[in-house]
C-alpha cells in the first residue's frame, strides 16, 4: 500500500506538468479576427496588426475584377497589350472599413514601366469606376516618385522623396493653388536625404512599404527606410479618415503586385 501512495505521489506532478502544457497549446491555438466583412479574412498577431489580405482572394476587396486577381499569394493588377485600356485610374478598395489613425504594412513589387500607389483617407471620385481621391503612397518602377506623398485628384505632390514638410492653411482654392502638379504652399521644415540618394535604397523585386497616419501627421517607408513626412494643417483640405485602396494607373502597360498586406489601428 504504502508503495502504491508513493508511486501516485511521485505522478502528480507529471500529470499536472501535462495538464498545464496541454492548456497553454489550447489558448496559443485560439483564432482572432475583426468585426463585419473584415472578420472574413483578417487574422490577428501578436503585435496588434491584422492580415487584410488572405493570401488566396480578394475578399474583402472590391474592383475591377479585369485588372486585379491572386496569383502566388499576392494581388496582382496588371494590364496587358490586349487589355481593354483604362479610361482612369483604377483601385481595388478594401472594404474593411474607413479608418482616421492607422499602420499600414507589406511588400510590393513594379515592373520597370509601372506607376502605382496605395491610397488612403480616400473618398471615392462619383461617377468614376473604382476611382479614389486623396493621400497616396506613391509608386513607380523607375523609382522617380517612389515613397512620396502625392494627393490624388486634390493637391498633387505634398511632399516629394526626401522632404519633411508642413503643409500651411489655405484660402485660396486648389485649383487656383496647385501648380505642375505639386503644392507650392508646402514648406519644407527637414530632409532626409535627397530623392537620388534615397533611391539607390530601393530594390529591383520586392520592397517593404510602410504607412503611419495619425492625426495631422503622415509618414511613409521604404525598406524600413523614411522616405517623407507631412504635418498637414490644411484644414480646408486635408482629410482625417477614408478609404485604403491599391492602384492600376491608366495608359500603362504594367505589372503591380502586394502581399503580406497588414493593418494596425492606432489608438
Amino acid at each position: 500500500m504504502y508503495k502504491n501512495v508513493k508511486f501516485f505521489r511521485n505522478l502528480c506532478p507529471i500529470v499536472i506538468s501535462l495538464a498545464c502544457l496541454l492548456f497553454s497549446s489550447c489558448q496559443s491555438s485560439e483564432t482572432h479576427s475583426g468585426d463585419g466583412d473584415q472578420a472574413k479574412v483578417a487574422t490577428q498577431d501578436s503585435a496588434g496588426f491584422v492580415s487584410i489580405f488572405d493570401g488566396k482572394t480578394l475578399t474583402g476587396w472590391e474592383g475591377d475584377t479585369a485588372v486585379w486577381h491572386v496569383e502566388d499569394g499576392a494581388i496582382v493588377g496588371q494590364i496587358t497589350a490586349t487589355s481593354t485600356p483604362l479610361k482612369a485610374n483604377s483601385f481595388l478598395i478594401w472594404k474593411g472599413g474607413t479608418p482616421s489613425d492607422f499602420e499600414l504594412t507589406g511588400e510590393y513589387e513594379i515592373s520597370p514601366d509601372g506607376n502605382s500607389g496605395i491610397q488612403y483617407r480616400s473618398e471615392e471620385v462619383e461617377g468614376v469606376p473604382y476611382g479614389l481621391r486623396g493621400y497616396q503612397f506613391d509608386i513607380d518602377g523607375a523609382n522617380t516618385y517612389t515613397g512620396q506623398n502625392y494627393e490624388e485628384r486634390g493637391r498633387g505632390i505634398i511632399a516629394f522623396r526626401g522632404q519633411k514638410v508642413t503643409l500651411p492653411v489655405v484660402t485660396e482654392s486648389i485649383q487656383a493653388l496647385a501648380k505642375n502638379n505639386a503644392w507650392p504652399p508646402s514648406v519644407v521644415t527637414g530632409s532626409f536625404g535627397s530623392a537620388d540618394s534615397l533611391k539607390t535604397l530601393i530594390h529591383d523585386g520586392w520592397n517593404s512599404l510602410r504607412i503611419v497616419a495619425k492625426g495631422n501627421h503622415l509618414q511613409h517607408y521604404v525598406n524600413s527606410i523614411l522616405m517623407c513626412d507631412v504635418t498637414d494643417n490644411d484644414t480646408a483640405n486635408r482629410k482625417a479618415s477614408g478609404l485604403i485602396g491599391l492602384q492600376m494607373h491608366a495608359g500603362h502597360i504594367m505589372r503591380v503586385a502586394f502581399r503580406n498586406l497588414q493593418f494596425k489601428e492606432i489608438k
